[in-house]
């Protein structure tokens, strides 16, 4: 969870923003990576960012390693061999998910507060 507590850096590291994003959208339904994926594309397309796949399974993977989520196997219906990885939260992840959400939302406005800064100071 360390790398959104350095307010030395200008913004919000990419990884950082997406764990974010995709502990709200494991909170609000049992998702595979390739959906949380896709939803996530579809969320900024309007804005012209696209994160790339390997970078959301990095960021699934240290939510993992930080205790936040674990992963579920299940056999594809209807396909033998295939297998599907969901997320849900470890018994104790969402409150870590909430501190998390908590300590990058100081570091969201803080960034915010930067843009706004920089949007009144030169236009």
């Amino acid at each position: 969870m360390g790398e959104h507590r350095n307010s030395s850096g200008f913004l919000v590291k990419q990884r950082a923003f997406l764990k974010l994003y995709l502990i709200t959208l494991i909170e609000n339904k049992h998702l595979y990576g390739l959906k949380l994926r896709d939803l996530l594309k579809q969320e900024f397309s309007d804005l012209g960012y696209q994160p790339h796949h390997p970078e959301i399974y990095k960021s699934l993977h240290e939510l993992i390693e930080q205790g936040i989520i674990y992963q579920i196997k299940e056999k594809r219906e209807g396909n033998k061999y295939q297998e599907v990885v969901y997320y849900n939260f470890t018994e104790d992840g969402k409150e870590k998910a909430n501190a998390y959400k908590k300590l990058m939302k100081v570091e969201l406005d803080r960034c915010k507060a930067l843009l706004d800064k920089a949007i009144r100071d030169n236009y």
